[in-house]
């Protein structure tokens, strides 16, 4: 397999969990509950993989304009669940990296998440990364200070991309969005340059072992060429 075509980053866009309730006549929250469940299902199925960070976009800047009971629940769900993923992930020698921003997240929340990423910082297996009150536009603008902030001159991207959120995390190799629906929402937009882009119709909820080998399969039928 050439370097080229390694899929080290893979990232899932986790859309649907609502749809996915409501066309079974379910509260909301059921899906996001099933959805955090596929997430797990996710990494146990790229345990023995040659993909080495999986990263998954849970919540937007911009999903804080939904109705303030379900962004409650939300955060209770996450609360609960990385607590969870975090024990997981310990036993199985993988780090947790957060990417987001932590205004305006509960201060209490935001110190668990940063715990749980401390505690697994110097496991050696693979990343699972949690993309979490989270813009593509604004980890580029938080880069942007970070650099005027170090009084650095930028002479390349390489430059710039050492002021992203956790920079030591690869560009996405493929970027799978659930749902149908096809555009990336700003999901890490400068690690998306050169990207495979693959859109599932099933909603994130059904996604299934076969569906996972399916993608596996998919990213390496294709050619990559980075512009040349």
């Amino acid at each position: 397999m050439s370097t080229e075509n390694k899929l080290r980053h893979l990232g899932f866009i986790c859309d649907g969990d609502r749809r996915w309730a409501r066309e079974r006549g379910l509260p909301t929250i059921e899906g996001h509950t099933k959805g955090f469940s596929k997430s797990e299902m996710i990494i146990d199925a790229l345990k023995e993989t040659e993909v080495e960070v999986i990263s998954f976009f849970l919540f937007s800047t911009e999903n804080w304009g939904r109705s303030q009971a379900e962004v409650d629940y939300l955060m209770k769900l996450i609360q609960a669940k990385i607590a969870s993923l975090g024990k997981k992930l310990m036993k199985e020698n993988a780090r947790f990296v957060v990417m987001g921003r932590p205004e305006p997240v509960d201060p209490k929340l935001w110190a668990e998440l940063m715990e749980t990423e401390q505690r697994t910082a110097k496991n050696t297996g693979k990343t699972v990364c949690i993309c979490f009150n989270y813009g593509g536009q604004w980890e580029i603008v938080d880069a942007a200070n970070r650099a005027i902030a170090a009084g650095k001159s930028l002479e390349n991207p390489d430059d710039f991309a050492g002021y992203l959120y956790h920079p030591e995390v690869p560009p996405c190799d493929l970027i799978v969005r659930t749902s149908g629906e096809q555009r990336i929402s700003g999901f890490q937009l400068w690690r998306a340059a050169y990207s495979e882009l693959l859109f599932l119709d099933k909603y994130f909820p059904a996604l299934e072992q076969e569906d996972i080998e399916m993608i596996l399969d998919e990213y390496h039928y294709r050619q990559r060429r980075f512009g040349k």
